[in-house]
């Protein structure tokens, strides 16, 4: 048996994202191909399809966060405010995801809005540091609820097509985002 070739992760991840951005899904056969390996291997290191959308869907809006929060002015919840309509913008713009979305609404659903893969947890996690950043205080344990209703309450504005309704206006959930943060 020959011995399997050795990929990065990063370069793994960086393929995993090509792949997806021309395709607008990951194709596992198709990408094992590109990045001259077993599907085998690949399937060993990303551990499932939807583990790796996961990555590559985190790697993604990672990036259209820290354009938002580069991008938004001010302190406090105006700021918080302002990061998330600048990436509810982008992430609704993104025809990729449109697409995906559209082609496999029950993966997107899976990957995008359960704990079956870290895209959720992470985002929790990240809008705790845009609270950080914006000088949102408060209690830890307090804020960590208020960053992980936040965080549902984005995700059923930015994924609304996901959860089988029409594109919901970022105006009409702000007042209920506002309402979430403290002070």
């Amino acid at each position: 048996m020959p011995p399997q070739r050795v990929i990065d992760p990063d370069v793994l991840l960086r393929g995993a994202a090509m792949h997806y951005l021309k395709h607008s899904t990951i194709d596992m056969e198709l990408l094992a191909g590109e990045l001259a390996i077993s599907r085998a291997t690949l399937y060993r290191m990303a551990g499932s399809r939807d583990a790796l959308l996961g990555e590559v869907f985190w790697a993604i809006g990672r990036i259209f966060l820290t354009e938002a929060s580069g991008e938004a002015t001010g302190t406090g919840p105006d700021r918080v405010i302002a990061v998330s309509r600048l990436f509810a913008e982008m992430v609704t713009g993104a025809q990729q995801l449109r697409r995906f979305v559209a082609e496999e609404p029950q993966t997107a659903a899976r990957v995008l809005l359960t704990t079956g893969t870290e895209v959720h947890h992470r985002a929790v996690d990240a809008q705790l540091e845009i609270f950080a950043e914006s000088r949102v205080t408060g209690d830890p344990a307090d804020l960590r609820q208020r960053a992980f209703l936040y965080v549902r309450l984005m995700e059923s504005v930015v994924y609304s097509p996901v959860l089988g309704v029409p594109e919901l206006d970022f105006a009409l959930a702000e007042p209920a985002l506002r309402a979430l943060l403290p002070g």
